[in-house]
């Protein structure tokens, strides 16, 4: 036995597993009373004004020229792209610059930057959500390459936390991202590319 399984076994001893059936009934007595969307029109302005306004580059195109934008703005960075299974081969199709497909851990930190899709995202907190299903790539691929370039299609854009949340299966892994990794000190002297990407793209495909 493994030291994670036997933590995990002494967890399971001291908080005893509940039926599925009460954690169903407890879930659904959750009062959800409350505002579900603060807006309704120009949810995708709203979107890319707030998504901007994480100092997040946001480029807005059509579901035709994006092979043509993706191309360009890999172009503008020379090097090496991860890429990750599922991502749509349309998107590439006017890419010259060398990917790589499901590139190796070890090797993340040589790229010169990542392309993905992204799950779910949220206009109201500039929130982009990847549950890294198809298209998205595992979680280190979003965090150690210096540039990530996500598209968001215009449908997964919700107006508010609770439509994006139900979008979402809890049991996936979940990172929301807001804009490029970015901390400060006691100062508050602002320093980008700490913990994630220093810089982030968005392609809005309407």
């Amino acid at each position: 036995m493994s030291a994670r399984d036997e933590i995990l076994r002494r967890i399971d001893g001291i908080v005893p597993v509940r039926p599925a059936s009460e954690v169903a009934a407890d879930y659904a007595r959750i009062d959800r009373d409350y505002v579900r969307r603060h807006h309704a029109d120009g949810v995708l302005d709203l979107f890319a004004e707030r998504v901007a306004h994480y100092r997040a580059t946001v480029l807005r195109t059509t579901e035709a020229d994006l092979p043509r934008v993706v191309a360009e703005r890999l172009a503008a960075r020379p090097g090496t792209h991860g890429v990750p299974s599922g991502l749509p081969e349309a998107w590439l199709a006017g890419v010259t610059s060398e990917l790589v497909r499901d590139p190796a851990v070890a090797g993340l930190d040589r790229l010169a930057g990542a392309v993905t899709a992204c799950a779910a995202a949220i206009a109201e907190t500039g929130t982009i959500v990847l549950d890294h299903g198809a298209g998205q790539g595992p979680r280190a691929l979003s965090l150690v390459p210096d540039y990530h370039l996500i598209v968001v299609r215009a449908g997964q854009v919700a107006p508010d936390v609770p439509e994006a949340l139900e979008r979402l299966d809890p049991s996936r892994p979940l990172t929301l991202v807001s804009g490029p990794s970015a901390t400060s000190d006691i100062e508050l002297s602002r320093v980008e590319g700490v913990h994630g990407p220093r810089t982030l793209e968005v392609v809005i495909a309407e």
